[in-house]
């Protein structure tokens, strides 16, 4: 941690030295005072310069001065999010917005120096949006499945229970994205996702685990919106049928090709 502290210290002085950057602030965990060992570097920085020359500028000083390891970028929205891995398995976020849209994005915020635009209302990722992500998991997870293309299946099962989890976080109230909140929803909703659990690559252990996490998404629609949960209800028992195709039957001549 006296390592971590260092450097992001280090990193906000380089900022405050930066002509380019106009705006710094600390976010993610540290912000919020929820740091541990484990926790990453998050940095947001409001740039008066085009994005691009002031993150070449730091990404070249991240490898030369921190002996940065590998880096990739996460955009969202006008913000770049230059993502780097430095030794010892330390993480640093570096987020690079233009200066007249540099404001905090949630509430792990905490601005350090410059000015910051008003906080705009998060964008709520929709209930339809999830359920229907959930249902469009489970069918290529059944399709995925009747192909003998198992570890594709078993990629379709885990992302339908992501938002099963995800669901129930919103309901709750919970962080949705990356399983955040899921430490934080009871036992009744986290018990049966154990069952979803894909324990090899075996087509009868493929169809029990996309039986499991459709009963669980079932369960889950029925808590967050019963009359969704009812039309969806067939469907959904219908592509989670164990049973295994009878010989010689096609793969998947009653369900609709996958795009």
């Amino acid at each position: 941690m006296e390592e971590r502290d260092l450097i992001r210290r280090r990193l906000l002085n380089l900022a405050d030295q930066d002509p380019a950057v106009v705006a710094a602030a600390i976010t993610g965990s540290h912000a919020t005072d929820d740091e541990d060992r484990w926790s990453d570097i998050d940095l947001a920085f409001g740039v008066r310069a085009p994005l691009d020359a002031a993150m070449r500028r730091w990404t070249q000083q991240m490898y030369q001065d921190f002996a940065a390891v590998h880096h990739w970028d996460l955009t969202s929205g006008s913000a770049i999010y230059r993502v780097f891995l430095l030794p010892h398995c330390l993480e640093v976020d570096l987020s690079f917005s233009p200066e007249v849209d540099f404001g905090p994005r949630g509430p792990s915020w905490r601005l350090i120096f410059g000015r910051a635009t008003p906080p705009q209302a998060a964008a709520m990722s929709g209930r339809d949006d999830t359920a229907g992500l959930a249902w469009h998991h489970a069918l290529h997870a059944r399709i995925s499945i009747e192909r003998g293309r198992y570890w594709q299946a078993e990629h379709w099962i885990s992302a339908m229970r992501t938002q099963t989890i995800a669901l129930a976080c919103q309901r709750l109230g919970h962080p949705t994205s990356y399983a955040k909140g899921a430490h934080l929803l009871p036992a009744d909703i986290t018990g049966p996702l154990e069952t979803t659990l894909v324990r090899s690559t075996d087509e009868s252990e493929l169809r029990r685990a996309l039986s499991a996490a459709a009963t669980a998404l079932t369960s889950e629609l029925t808590r967050t919106d019963r009359t969704l949960a009812e039309r969806l209800h067939p469907i959904l028992t219908e592509l989670a049928a164990i049973n295994r195709r009878p010989q010689g039957s096609t793969p998947h001549a009653q369900l609709p090709q996958q795009h």
